[in-house]
């Protein structure tokens, strides 16, 4: 199963040492994991023979929560035996910032010099952190969790704990998670987090089985299966309200999200032709103005640059547009 994760597309493969293990396999599991993202594994994850076409996933993996005794032991070996090919920790069940304060500490006694305040040329950079934000006393101190480590890189909506801790019964709708989810939102831009991931939707197909990994936009005969049809409907609004991505459990799922959290087409032209624009306007001294009979002003700009920004991270040739709207001027 390990080896076969090398295989799948997505942004990010986590590897799971919390739920997905029973107790009494917790030791053998993380010396398992540990033992593969080993520099001597062979092949590692960071090896680019393990992925020839693309950059290769950011690696994380999900320790056991800190108020557990599982959670010194699975960092101390994987930061031990495993902490090259990591790029990333997550932490379940982040109640306060204290347990993020716990991760931190660790991090920088285990790892010291790549997660120094100067590291030395050429190191490594630090392991991000990404917290699990699954309770009610979690979404009220989220201001403090988000401040709690400078490793910190962002928050991930986890539904079925959140619904656990109030008793809540999960719907389709999902309304019954909407504070909590703009509440995630809204800290972790304040705070300036990079990713903001959204809930993990439940119900998969197993089809299609050959969905390519390249795919930008959900074919109609995807659509047709009602798991495929929800989680697109549940990728777009989670997108409307602001999450920067979705957690998948199922291969079958990655591309849709990929799809669905990655400019569109129209968006992009749309994004570059205003960046174009506002800067012949900026020259000119104005501060706004309008394109295709609506105003541009300075949060809008903001917005525009923030799709290309996104675009470029997603493989998309913006230079190709660029070029093509270079003529662009402010109306």
């Amino acid at each position: 199963m390990l080896q076969k994760s090398l295989s799948l597309t997505p942004d990010t493969l986590m590897y799971d040492l919390e739920d997905s293990v029973a107790a009494h396999l917790k030791p053998a599991a993380r010396t398992t994991l540990a033992a593969f993202l080993s520099p001597s594994a062979a092949p590692s994850p960071s090896s680019s023979s393990a992925f020839p076409s693309r950059p290769r996933p950011e690696i994380a993996v999900r320790i056991n929560a800190p108020s557990t005794p599982h959670a010194l032991a699975d960092l101390t070996d994987l930061l031990t035996h495993g902490s090259h090919n990591i790029d990333a920790l997550v932490v379940p069940k982040v109640d306060s910032a204290a347990d993020l304060t716990f991760v931190t500490d660790v991090l920088r006694q285990l790892l010291p010099a790549r997660h120094s305040p100067h590291p030395p040329a050429g190191s490594k950079p630090p392991i991000r952190i990404l917290a699990l934000v699954e309770s009610a006393r979690a979404v009220t101190d989220l201001r403090a969790i988000c401040a709690a480590s400078p490793y910190l890189a962002g928050l991930v909506f986890a539904a079925e704990d959140f619904a656990l801790s109030l008793s809540l019964t999960r719907t389709p709708s999902l309304t019954e998670f909407l504070f909590a989810r703009q509440s995630l939102v809204t800290h972790a831009a304040a705070a300036g987090l990079p990713s903001i991931i959204d809930l993990v939707h439940t119900s998969y197909s197993r089809l299609p089985p050959t969905l390519p990994a390249d795919a930008t936009a959900p074919n109609p005969e995807w659509l047709a299966d009602a798991p495929t049809r929800s989680l697109v409907a549940e990728c777009a609004r989670g997108r409307e309200m602001g999450f920067t991505g979705k957690q998948c459990i199922h291969p079958s799922q990655v591309a849709l999200v990929q799809a669905a959290f990655s400019p569109s087409e129209r968006e992009v032209e749309w994004a570059v032709r205003v960046v174009v624009a506002d800067v012949k306007a900026a020259a000119e001294g104005r501060g706004a103005w309008t394109l295709d009979g609506k105003m541009i002003d300075a949060p809008v700009v903001g917005r525009a640059r923030g799709i290309v920004e996104r675009a470029e991270r997603c493989g998309i040739d913006v230079t190709a547009v660029r070029e093509r709207w270079a003529a662009e001027v402010p109306q």
